[in-house]
């Protein structure tokens, strides 16, 4: 093996070059070395391509993206026993630090996810996982099965929003859901909820090339970006009640104000897309006369085994998601491209390779 390894390195807004870095030294205790093998492009990761920042994370000096991953265990660190060289992985990609009180404190309750230190891959100071090799804790790193490929291991980290959002709502069998945005993140939501038992997702986005995927992956209905066709058509599903979850993935205030009013008086409305300021005006009286909880998640904690087994099954299938491949030396034009196509390319996958 030699020194150094190609990595997609993000100098600066719209700079992002195929640089040599040094390979990572041996696993410390408790890590595996992994040889990336596939990486998927996230929105945020565009995101930091083309404005250099999302919200408080700003980068500052040079940052390999990417983060959504999976590869083979090339070494195996001390005191790894469930993990050999060999093995396929999918990674996740946060880890705790544990450096503070807070931590420990989240970590005790499970909610590691909102640890204040979290080590995150592509989330400045810390580096991705757009290169050839990767030490990572071998405690977040899963084994795949024979029946399941790197692609789709890579597809766990996005599924994995999903899956948090089906738990935390929760979503249970017979329920009505309205996912409002069916970009990434909204279409691996419907998969998610069509996996818990949802009987009925109703999906609604300006794009009708992305509402058509949707109904390829099995929405129960589509709505081209109107709020009043969507309260409608959530309320003719429901015998005139309204959507029992409702999950925003849009990150417009339109959107969630489209989700609570298709939302059942005593339903949830799970929030996730980020809106482009810091506040979204909602009428509070109707979410106290209707008695709508308010759900906002960050991120997901203790879902990847959920999404091996998923993808292990049957139960889900993301590959109809993947819409382009690149290799890693095309990772520039590869973002470019997620660019330039952002209202139909759903998930573009870089082909890490050695």
């Amino acid at each position: 093996m030699t020194n150094t390894m190609p990595a997609a390195v993000l100098h600066g807004v719209r700079d992002l070059r195929v640089d040599q870095v040094p390979v990572p030294a041996s696993p410390a205790r408790g890590e595996v070395q992994v040889r990336i093998g596939k990486v998927g492009i996230c929105g945020s990761d565009v995101h930091y391509f083309e404005h250099g920042r999302i919200g408080d994370f700003v980068v500052e000096k040079p940052m390999i993206l990417g983060h959504e991953c999976a590869g083979t265990v090339v070494a195996v660190g001390e005191g790894v026993s469930h993990l050999k060289e060999g093995d396929r992985v999918a990674i996740e990609p946060g880890v705790p630090r544990l450096s503070t009180a807070a931590s420990h404190f989240y970590m005790k309750r499970g909610q590691y996810n909102l640890c204040p230190d979290i080590f995150f891959f592509a989330t400045p100071p810390d580096d991705g996982s757009f290169c050839s090799f990767v030490n990572h804790k071998a405690d977040f790193c899963f084994k795949l099965p024979d029946n399941v490929s790197l692609e789709e291991g890579a597809m766990i980290e996005p599924l994995s929003t999903g899956i948090y959002a089906a738990r935390v709502a929760p979503v249970k069998m017979g329920d009505t859901v309205v996912i409002t945005g069916a970009g990434p993140i909204g279409l691996m939501n419907l998969l998610a909820c069509k996996a818990a038992g949802a009987t009925n997702i109703i999906i609604s986005d300006r794009v009708k090339e992305r509402l058509e995927v949707a109904l390829q992956i099995g929405a129960t209905r589509v709505i081209e970006g109107d709020a009043d066709e969507l309260k409608a058509v959530a309320h003719e599903l429901t015998e005139g009640l309204g959507a029992d979850v409702c999950i925003e993935c849009a990150g417009h205030p339109s959107a969630l104000s489209a989700a609570i009013g298709a939302c059942r008086a005593g339903g949830v409305v799970v929030l996730i897309g980020m809106p482009p300021g810091d506040s979204a005006e909602v009428n509070v009286n109707d979410l106290i006369v209707r008695e709508i909880t308010l759900r906002p998640i960050f991120r997901y904690n203790n879902t990847f085994p959920t999404g091996v087994q998923l993808l292990a099954s049957g139960k889900v299938d993301v590959k109809p998601l993947i819409s382009k491949r690149f290799s890693l030396q095309q990772v520039p034009e590869a973002f470019e491209y997620v660019l330039e196509n952002r209202a139909t390319c759903v998930k573009a996958i870089v082909d890490v390779g050695d």
